[in-house]
Protein backbone atom coordinates (compact mmCIF):
# COMPACT_ATOMS: atom_id res chain seq x y z
CA UNK A 1 0.00 0.00 0.00
CA UNK A 2 2.81 2.47 0.87
CA UNK A 3 4.58 1.76 -2.60
CA UNK A 4 1.51 2.61 -4.25
CA UNK A 5 0.72 6.00 -2.26
CA UNK A 6 4.58 6.82 -3.28
CA UNK A 7 4.03 5.90 -7.11
CA UNK A 8 0.93 7.70 -6.88
CA UNK A 9 2.73 10.46 -5.47
CA UNK A 10 5.28 10.52 -7.91
CA UNK A 11 3.47 10.53 -11.07
CA UNK A 12 1.35 13.42 -9.25
CA UNK A 13 4.19 15.46 -9.08
CA UNK A 14 6.29 14.82 -12.33
CA UNK A 15 2.71 15.38 -14.16
CA UNK A 16 1.41 18.40 -12.09
CA UNK A 17 3.86 21.49 -14.51
CA UNK A 18 2.28 24.93 -14.60
CA UNK A 19 2.75 26.50 -17.89
CA UNK A 20 1.55 25.12 -21.99
CA UNK A 21 3.97 22.53 -23.25
CA UNK A 22 5.73 23.36 -26.24
CA UNK A 23 3.84 21.95 -29.34
CA UNK A 24 5.38 22.78 -32.69
CA UNK A 25 3.88 25.81 -34.77
CA UNK A 26 1.35 24.93 -37.70
CA UNK A 27 3.04 26.15 -40.76
CA UNK A 28 1.38 26.21 -43.99
CA UNK A 29 3.76 24.66 -46.80
CA UNK A 30 3.35 24.46 -50.51
CA UNK A 31 3.75 20.98 -51.92
CA UNK A 32 6.73 22.32 -54.48
CA UNK A 33 9.06 25.08 -54.34
CA UNK A 34 8.09 27.56 -56.81
CA UNK A 35 10.84 27.75 -58.98
CA UNK A 36 12.13 24.45 -58.42
CA UNK A 37 12.99 22.08 -61.96
CA UNK A 38 13.49 18.45 -61.01
CA UNK A 39 10.28 16.62 -59.26
CA UNK A 40 9.41 17.24 -55.55
CA UNK A 41 10.25 13.39 -55.02
CA UNK A 42 13.60 13.64 -56.11
CA UNK A 43 16.49 13.20 -53.69
CA UNK A 44 17.58 16.89 -52.37
CA UNK A 45 20.67 18.24 -53.47
CA UNK A 46 21.16 18.95 -49.76
CA UNK A 47 21.43 15.45 -49.18
CA UNK A 48 24.73 15.38 -50.62
CA UNK A 49 27.77 15.57 -48.30
CA UNK A 50 29.79 19.13 -49.25
CA UNK A 51 32.68 17.05 -50.35
CA UNK A 52 30.72 15.46 -52.90
CA UNK A 53 29.53 18.69 -54.07
CA UNK A 54 32.15 20.39 -54.19
CA UNK A 55 35.27 18.02 -55.79
CA UNK A 56 38.00 20.55 -56.12
CA UNK A 57 40.73 18.98 -54.08
CA UNK A 58 42.57 22.33 -52.99
CA UNK A 59 38.63 23.82 -52.03
CA UNK A 60 38.30 20.02 -50.03
CA UNK A 61 41.92 21.24 -48.22
CA UNK A 62 40.56 24.48 -47.38
CA UNK A 63 37.83 23.52 -46.08
CA UNK A 64 39.08 20.81 -44.27
CA UNK A 65 41.34 23.24 -42.12
CA UNK A 66 38.97 25.91 -41.71
CA UNK A 67 36.77 23.17 -39.96
CA UNK A 68 39.25 22.89 -37.38
CA UNK A 69 41.26 26.37 -37.29
CA UNK A 70 38.08 28.71 -37.38
CA UNK A 71 37.47 31.02 -34.07
CA UNK A 72 33.62 31.01 -34.74
CA UNK A 73 33.11 27.68 -35.21
CA UNK A 74 35.69 27.13 -31.97
CA UNK A 75 33.59 29.78 -30.15
CA UNK A 76 30.43 27.78 -30.98
CA UNK A 77 31.52 24.76 -29.99
CA UNK A 78 32.68 25.99 -26.44
CA UNK A 79 29.33 27.35 -26.10
CA UNK A 80 27.48 24.25 -26.84
CA UNK A 81 29.89 22.57 -23.85
CA UNK A 82 29.02 25.71 -21.54
CA UNK A 83 25.30 24.72 -21.84
CA UNK A 84 25.82 21.44 -21.34
CA UNK A 85 27.28 22.56 -18.01
CA UNK A 86 24.45 24.61 -17.47
CA UNK A 87 21.88 21.65 -18.18
CA UNK A 88 23.52 19.31 -15.96
CA UNK A 89 23.25 22.09 -13.21
CA UNK A 90 19.44 22.14 -13.75
CA UNK A 91 19.03 18.46 -13.40
CA UNK A 92 21.03 19.05 -10.17
CA UNK A 93 18.18 20.59 -8.72
CA UNK A 94 15.55 17.35 -9.43
CA UNK A 95 18.20 15.72 -5.97
CA UNK A 96 18.39 16.78 -2.45
CA UNK A 97 21.36 18.87 -1.45
CA UNK A 98 23.80 17.91 0.86
CA UNK A 99 26.29 20.35 2.69
CA UNK A 100 28.81 19.77 5.59
CA UNK A 101 30.33 22.22 8.15
CA UNK A 102 32.65 21.82 11.23
CA UNK A 103 34.20 23.64 13.96
CA UNK A 104 37.29 22.80 16.22
CA UNK A 105 37.43 25.71 18.64
CA UNK A 106 41.36 27.36 18.80
CA UNK A 107 40.76 29.50 22.06
CA UNK A 108 37.50 30.74 24.34
CA UNK A 109 35.72 29.47 27.22
CA UNK A 110 34.47 25.68 27.28
CA UNK A 111 30.72 25.79 28.00
CA UNK A 112 27.68 23.66 27.88
CA UNK A 113 25.60 23.69 25.20
CA UNK A 114 23.49 26.93 24.78
CA UNK A 115 20.51 24.83 23.98
CA UNK A 116 20.19 21.32 24.52
CA UNK A 117 20.85 18.94 21.58
CA UNK A 118 22.71 21.84 19.61
CA UNK A 119 26.23 23.20 18.77
CA UNK A 120 27.40 26.66 19.71
CA UNK A 121 31.16 28.07 18.45
CA UNK A 122 32.84 26.96 21.63
CA UNK A 123 31.81 23.33 20.87
CA UNK A 124 33.56 21.01 18.57
CA UNK A 125 30.82 19.84 16.21
CA UNK A 126 30.54 18.41 12.87
CA UNK A 127 26.93 18.41 10.98
CA UNK A 128 25.36 17.59 7.78
CA UNK A 129 22.75 19.64 6.54
CA UNK A 130 19.85 18.43 3.98
CA UNK A 131 17.54 20.31 1.60
CA UNK A 132 15.02 18.45 -0.70
CA UNK A 133 12.53 21.11 -2.42
CA UNK A 134 9.45 18.81 -3.61
CA UNK A 135 8.66 19.97 -7.60
CA UNK A 136 4.83 19.96 -7.27
CA UNK A 137 4.35 22.64 -9.74
CA UNK A 138 6.48 21.31 -12.05
CA UNK A 139 9.29 24.67 -11.45
CA UNK A 140 12.12 22.34 -11.82
CA UNK A 141 10.75 20.43 -14.56
CA UNK A 142 10.25 23.26 -16.78
CA UNK A 143 13.45 24.97 -15.84
CA UNK A 144 15.21 21.63 -17.42
CA UNK A 145 13.12 21.88 -20.23
CA UNK A 146 14.10 25.26 -20.85
CA UNK A 147 18.07 24.47 -20.35
CA UNK A 148 17.49 21.64 -22.45
CA UNK A 149 16.42 23.38 -24.91
CA UNK A 150 18.79 26.21 -24.85
CA UNK A 151 21.31 23.25 -24.89
CA UNK A 152 20.12 22.00 -28.53
CA UNK A 153 19.79 25.75 -29.64
CA UNK A 154 23.36 26.12 -29.27
CA UNK A 155 24.10 22.83 -30.61
CA UNK A 156 22.08 23.72 -33.86
CA UNK A 157 24.18 27.43 -34.08
CA UNK A 158 27.04 25.02 -34.00
CA UNK A 159 25.78 22.81 -37.21
CA UNK A 160 24.49 26.46 -38.59
CA UNK A 161 27.90 27.68 -38.10
CA UNK A 162 29.55 24.85 -40.04
CA UNK A 163 27.23 25.22 -43.16
CA UNK A 164 28.19 28.28 -42.91
CA UNK A 165 31.54 28.28 -42.97
CA UNK A 166 31.66 25.85 -45.97
CA UNK A 167 29.74 27.54 -48.32
CA UNK A 168 31.67 30.85 -46.90
CA UNK A 169 35.02 29.18 -48.24
CA UNK A 170 33.61 27.68 -51.25
CA UNK A 171 32.12 31.22 -52.17
CA UNK A 172 35.03 33.04 -51.37
CA UNK A 173 37.28 30.62 -53.03
CA UNK A 174 35.31 30.69 -56.50
CA UNK A 175 35.31 34.60 -56.19
CA UNK A 176 39.28 34.24 -55.77
CA UNK A 177 39.22 32.06 -59.25
CA UNK A 178 36.83 34.22 -60.53
CA UNK A 179 39.50 37.02 -60.31
CA UNK A 180 42.38 35.00 -61.44
CA UNK A 181 40.19 34.04 -64.58
CA UNK A 182 39.64 37.92 -65.05
CA UNK A 183 43.19 39.03 -64.17
CA UNK A 184 44.33 36.54 -67.58
CA UNK A 185 41.76 38.03 -69.26
CA UNK A 186 43.20 41.66 -68.52
CA UNK A 187 46.93 40.16 -69.18
CA UNK A 188 46.01 38.76 -72.82
CA UNK A 189 44.00 42.50 -73.82
CA UNK A 190 46.92 44.09 -72.55
CA UNK A 191 49.27 42.41 -75.01
CA UNK A 192 46.70 42.80 -77.20
CA UNK A 193 46.78 46.39 -76.89
CA UNK A 194 50.79 46.79 -76.78
CA UNK A 195 50.43 45.05 -80.18
CA UNK A 196 47.80 47.39 -81.69
CA UNK A 197 49.77 50.63 -80.68
CA UNK A 198 52.81 49.41 -81.89
CA UNK A 199 51.04 49.24 -84.70
CA UNK A 200 49.54 52.08 -85.04
CA UNK A 201 53.12 54.09 -83.77
CA UNK A 202 54.79 52.28 -87.24
CA UNK A 203 51.79 53.24 -89.70
CA UNK A 204 51.99 56.74 -87.85
CA UNK A 205 55.43 57.02 -88.80
CA UNK A 206 54.56 56.10 -92.37
CA UNK A 207 51.93 58.56 -92.74
CA UNK A 208 48.96 55.71 -93.25
CA UNK A 209 47.39 56.74 -90.09
CA UNK A 210 46.91 59.79 -87.86
CA UNK A 211 47.70 60.35 -83.92
CA UNK A 212 44.29 60.04 -82.88
CA UNK A 213 44.75 56.11 -84.05
CA UNK A 214 47.48 55.90 -81.51
CA UNK A 215 46.14 58.01 -78.66
CA UNK A 216 42.90 55.92 -78.47
CA UNK A 217 45.15 52.46 -79.04
CA UNK A 218 47.60 54.14 -75.88
CA UNK A 219 44.49 54.88 -74.21
CA UNK A 220 42.54 51.46 -74.06
CA UNK A 221 46.18 50.05 -73.23
CA UNK A 222 46.14 52.33 -69.93
CA UNK A 223 42.47 50.74 -69.10
CA UNK A 224 43.63 47.53 -69.43
CA UNK A 225 46.70 48.01 -67.23
CA UNK A 226 44.31 50.00 -64.97
CA UNK A 227 42.03 46.55 -64.73
CA UNK A 228 44.97 44.47 -64.25
CA UNK A 229 46.31 46.38 -60.94
CA UNK A 230 42.30 46.57 -59.42
CA UNK A 231 41.64 42.91 -59.99
CA UNK A 232 45.28 41.92 -58.36
CA UNK A 233 44.13 44.59 -55.16
CA UNK A 234 40.85 41.79 -55.64
CA UNK A 235 42.87 38.81 -55.75
CA UNK A 236 44.86 39.64 -52.35
CA UNK A 237 41.64 40.65 -50.76
CA UNK A 238 39.91 37.38 -51.64
CA UNK A 239 42.97 35.24 -50.32
CA UNK A 240 42.94 37.75 -46.89
CA UNK A 241 39.23 36.92 -46.71
CA UNK A 242 40.11 33.33 -47.25
CA UNK A 243 42.51 33.03 -44.49
CA UNK A 244 40.54 34.97 -41.99
CA UNK A 245 37.89 32.27 -42.60
CA UNK A 246 40.68 29.33 -41.95
CA UNK A 247 41.69 30.94 -38.73
CA UNK A 248 45.00 31.76 -40.18
CA UNK A 249 47.36 35.11 -40.49
CA UNK A 250 46.93 36.33 -44.14
CA UNK A 251 49.13 33.94 -46.68
CA UNK A 252 49.44 33.03 -50.57
CA UNK A 253 46.97 30.42 -51.25
CA UNK A 254 47.41 27.84 -53.67
CA UNK A 255 44.57 27.25 -56.29
CA UNK A 256 43.68 24.12 -57.45
CA UNK A 257 41.09 23.87 -60.68
CA UNK A 258 40.23 26.48 -63.19
CA UNK A 259 37.05 28.68 -62.86
CA UNK A 260 35.72 26.79 -66.13
CA UNK A 261 37.02 23.06 -65.01
CA UNK A 262 34.79 23.06 -61.77
CA UNK A 263 32.24 20.29 -61.80
CA UNK A 264 28.74 21.21 -60.29
CA UNK A 265 25.44 18.95 -60.44
CA UNK A 266 24.03 18.91 -63.74
CA UNK A 267 20.78 19.29 -62.03
CA UNK A 268 20.02 20.84 -58.58
CA UNK A 269 16.79 19.25 -56.75
CA UNK A 270 15.05 21.12 -53.66
CA UNK A 271 13.47 18.42 -52.76
CA UNK A 272 10.17 18.94 -50.81
CA UNK A 273 9.65 22.26 -48.60
CA UNK A 274 9.01 20.29 -46.06
CA UNK A 275 11.96 19.00 -45.30
CA UNK A 276 13.06 22.19 -45.35
CA UNK A 277 11.52 22.60 -41.56
CA UNK A 278 13.68 19.67 -40.32
CA UNK A 279 16.63 20.12 -41.66
CA UNK A 280 18.15 24.05 -42.04
CA UNK A 281 19.57 24.12 -38.33
CA UNK A 282 18.59 28.14 -38.10
CA UNK A 283 15.12 26.94 -38.44
CA UNK A 284 16.03 24.33 -35.35
CA UNK A 285 17.59 26.88 -33.39
CA UNK A 286 14.85 28.81 -33.30
CA UNK A 287 12.43 26.43 -32.71
CA UNK A 288 14.42 25.65 -29.69
CA UNK A 289 14.92 29.09 -28.58
CA UNK A 290 10.65 29.02 -28.52
CA UNK A 291 10.36 26.12 -26.91
CA UNK A 292 13.08 26.87 -23.96
CA UNK A 293 10.72 30.70 -23.39
CA UNK A 294 7.54 28.45 -23.36
CA UNK A 295 9.26 26.60 -20.56
CA UNK A 296 10.16 29.15 -19.02
CA UNK A 297 6.49 30.59 -18.47
CA UNK A 298 5.99 27.35 -16.53
CA UNK A 299 9.10 28.20 -14.15
CA UNK A 300 7.41 31.60 -13.66
CA UNK A 301 4.17 30.87 -12.98
CA UNK A 302 5.21 28.24 -10.88
CA UNK A 303 7.32 30.55 -9.08
CA UNK A 304 4.25 32.14 -7.87
CA UNK A 305 3.46 29.29 -5.58
CA UNK A 306 4.49 27.81 -2.36
CA UNK A 307 7.79 26.30 -2.34
CA UNK A 308 7.32 23.02 0.24
CA UNK A 309 11.47 21.64 0.90
CA UNK A 310 12.37 18.56 2.82
CA UNK A 311 15.20 19.68 5.37
CA UNK A 312 16.82 17.46 7.76
CA UNK A 313 20.36 18.21 10.02
CA UNK A 314 22.65 15.66 11.73
CA UNK A 315 25.39 16.01 13.97
CA UNK A 316 28.08 16.03 16.87
CA UNK A 317 28.95 18.23 19.54
CA UNK A 318 30.62 18.34 22.65
CA UNK A 319 32.64 20.91 24.12
CA UNK A 320 35.38 18.34 24.94
CA UNK A 321 36.84 16.51 21.85
CA UNK A 322 36.82 13.52 23.76
CA UNK A 323 33.64 13.48 24.30
CA UNK A 324 32.78 13.63 20.68
CA UNK A 325 31.68 10.40 19.69
CA UNK A 326 29.50 9.38 22.67
CA UNK A 327 25.69 9.24 22.29
CA UNK A 328 25.22 12.35 24.11
CA UNK A 329 27.00 14.59 21.87
CA UNK A 330 24.86 13.35 18.85
CA UNK A 331 21.86 15.84 17.70
CA UNK A 332 19.52 15.76 14.34
CA UNK A 333 16.11 17.38 13.54
CA UNK A 334 14.38 16.92 10.26
CA UNK A 335 10.89 18.84 8.84
CA UNK A 336 9.55 20.38 6.06
CA UNK A 337 10.24 24.21 5.11
CA UNK A 338 7.36 26.32 3.29
CA UNK A 339 8.28 29.31 1.70
CA UNK A 340 5.70 31.06 -0.56
CA UNK A 341 5.65 35.01 -2.09
CA UNK A 342 3.43 37.34 0.10
CA UNK A 343 4.65 41.17 -0.74
CA UNK A 344 6.53 40.42 -3.91
CA UNK A 345 3.72 38.54 -5.58
CA UNK A 346 3.08 41.00 -8.10
CA UNK A 347 6.35 41.07 -8.72
CA UNK A 348 6.29 37.79 -9.45
CA UNK A 349 3.25 38.60 -11.54
CA UNK A 350 5.06 40.62 -13.65
CA UNK A 351 8.07 37.92 -14.43
CA UNK A 352 5.27 36.02 -15.61
CA UNK A 353 4.09 38.29 -18.39
CA UNK A 354 7.97 38.90 -19.17
CA UNK A 355 8.47 35.28 -19.55
CA UNK A 356 5.05 35.13 -21.98
CA UNK A 357 6.42 38.87 -23.90
CA UNK A 358 9.59 36.48 -24.88
CA UNK A 359 7.60 33.61 -26.06
CA UNK A 360 5.82 36.02 -28.10
CA UNK A 361 8.65 37.27 -29.55
CA UNK A 362 10.19 33.89 -29.94
CA UNK A 363 7.21 32.78 -31.50
CA UNK A 364 7.65 35.93 -34.15
CA UNK A 365 11.39 35.20 -34.49
CA UNK A 366 11.02 31.49 -35.84
CA UNK A 367 7.99 32.07 -38.40
CA UNK A 368 10.29 35.00 -40.02
CA UNK A 369 12.96 32.28 -40.11
CA UNK A 370 10.51 30.59 -42.17
CA UNK A 371 9.64 33.01 -44.29
CA UNK A 372 13.38 33.98 -44.81
CA UNK A 373 14.47 30.63 -45.59
CA UNK A 374 11.93 29.97 -48.44
CA UNK A 375 12.70 33.42 -49.86
CA UNK A 376 16.37 32.31 -50.08
CA UNK A 377 15.72 28.90 -51.61
CA UNK A 378 13.23 30.47 -54.35
CA UNK A 379 16.37 32.86 -54.69
CA UNK A 380 19.06 30.54 -54.83
CA UNK A 381 16.84 28.58 -57.23
CA UNK A 382 15.76 31.12 -59.99
CA UNK A 383 20.01 32.27 -60.15
CA UNK A 384 20.68 28.72 -60.41
CA UNK A 385 18.54 28.44 -63.68
CA UNK A 386 19.00 32.06 -64.76
CA UNK A 387 22.69 31.67 -64.22
CA UNK A 388 23.29 28.72 -66.60
CA UNK A 389 21.33 30.23 -69.25
CA UNK A 390 23.20 33.32 -69.23
CA UNK A 391 26.53 32.08 -68.88
CA UNK A 392 25.18 30.11 -72.41
CA UNK A 393 24.03 32.88 -73.86
CA UNK A 394 27.60 35.35 -73.08
CA UNK A 395 29.38 31.70 -74.26
CA UNK A 396 27.94 32.66 -77.65
CA UNK A 397 28.57 36.47 -77.64
CA UNK A 398 32.21 36.11 -76.99
CA UNK A 399 32.70 33.35 -79.94
CA UNK A 400 30.98 36.03 -82.15
CA UNK A 401 33.40 38.72 -80.85
CA UNK A 402 36.24 37.08 -81.00
CA UNK A 403 35.63 36.34 -84.61
CA UNK A 404 34.48 40.07 -85.24
CA UNK A 405 38.05 41.05 -83.49
CA UNK A 406 39.62 38.41 -85.72
CA UNK A 407 38.41 40.15 -88.88
CA UNK A 408 38.32 43.96 -87.60
CA UNK A 409 42.48 43.16 -87.34
CA UNK A 410 43.18 41.71 -90.58
CA UNK A 411 41.08 44.72 -92.21
CA UNK A 412 43.17 47.09 -90.11
CA UNK A 413 46.49 45.58 -90.92
CA UNK A 414 45.10 45.33 -94.98
CA UNK A 415 44.20 49.37 -94.87
CA UNK A 416 40.91 47.93 -95.03
CA UNK A 417 39.35 49.32 -92.22
CA UNK A 418 40.41 52.10 -89.66
CA UNK A 419 41.38 52.06 -85.72
CA UNK A 420 37.78 52.80 -84.48
CA UNK A 421 36.45 49.24 -85.81
CA UNK A 422 39.92 47.52 -84.05
CA UNK A 423 38.79 49.16 -80.96
CA UNK A 424 35.13 49.05 -80.65
CA UNK A 425 35.46 44.81 -80.99
CA UNK A 426 38.78 44.06 -78.64
CA UNK A 427 36.73 46.70 -75.81
CA UNK A 428 33.81 44.55 -76.46
CA UNK A 429 35.38 41.23 -76.42
CA UNK A 430 37.24 42.51 -73.23
CA UNK A 431 34.01 43.58 -71.48
CA UNK A 432 32.05 40.56 -72.77
CA UNK A 433 34.95 37.62 -71.58
CA UNK A 434 35.37 39.45 -67.89
CA UNK A 435 31.37 39.13 -67.76
CA UNK A 436 31.31 35.56 -68.82
CA UNK A 437 33.28 35.24 -66.39
CA UNK A 438 31.20 36.47 -63.63
CA UNK A 439 28.40 34.80 -64.41
CA UNK A 440 30.49 31.49 -64.34
CA UNK A 441 31.30 32.32 -60.43
CA UNK A 442 27.71 33.67 -60.33
CA UNK A 443 26.40 30.22 -61.12
CA UNK A 444 29.09 28.06 -59.04
CA UNK A 445 28.23 30.22 -55.88
CA UNK A 446 24.61 30.03 -56.61
CA UNK A 447 24.58 25.86 -56.58
CA UNK A 448 26.55 26.98 -53.05
CA UNK A 449 23.80 29.22 -52.02
CA UNK A 450 21.21 26.96 -52.94
CA UNK A 451 22.60 23.77 -50.97
CA UNK A 452 23.10 26.14 -47.91
CA UNK A 453 19.33 27.26 -48.27
CA UNK A 454 18.82 24.08 -48.11
CA UNK A 455 20.61 22.82 -44.60
CA UNK A 456 22.65 20.84 -46.87
CA UNK A 457 25.23 18.87 -44.74
CA UNK A 458 24.02 19.66 -41.55
CA UNK A 459 23.84 16.79 -39.95
CA UNK A 460 26.30 15.33 -36.92
CA UNK A 461 27.49 12.49 -39.83
CA UNK A 462 28.53 15.22 -42.32
CA UNK A 463 30.33 17.28 -39.77
CA UNK A 464 33.54 15.58 -41.08
CA UNK A 465 34.50 14.39 -44.38
CA UNK A 466 35.25 10.84 -44.96
CA UNK A 467 37.45 8.72 -46.73
CA UNK A 468 36.59 9.06 -50.62
CA UNK A 469 37.67 4.97 -51.43
CA UNK A 470 34.68 4.76 -48.37
CA UNK A 471 32.52 6.92 -50.65
CA UNK A 472 29.75 8.76 -48.83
Amino acid sequence: MRKLVVIGLSCFLMSCAMGPDYERPKTEVAETFRMAEAPPDTPSIANMAWWDLLQDEQLQALIKVALVENKDLQQAVATVEEFQARAFIARSDYFPGLTASGNAPAFGRKTVFAFPGFANPFNYYLQGNLAWELDIWGRIRRSNEAARADLLSKEENRRAVILQLVSGVAESYFNLLQFDAQFDIAKRTLQSWEESVRIAQARLKQGMTSRLDTDQFEAERANAAARMAELERHMVQAENQLSVLMGRKPFAMARGRLLTDQVMPPAVPAGLPSELLQRRPDLLQSEQQLAAATARIGAAKADRFPKITLTGLLGSASPQLSKFFTDPASYGVAGAGFIGPLLNAQMLGFQQEAAEAQAKQALAQYEQSILVAFREVEDSLVAVRTARVQSEAQLQQVTALQSALKLAELRYKGGLANYLDVLVARRNLFEAELSLTGTRRLHLVSVVQLYKALGGGWSPEMDRPKDSSKGS
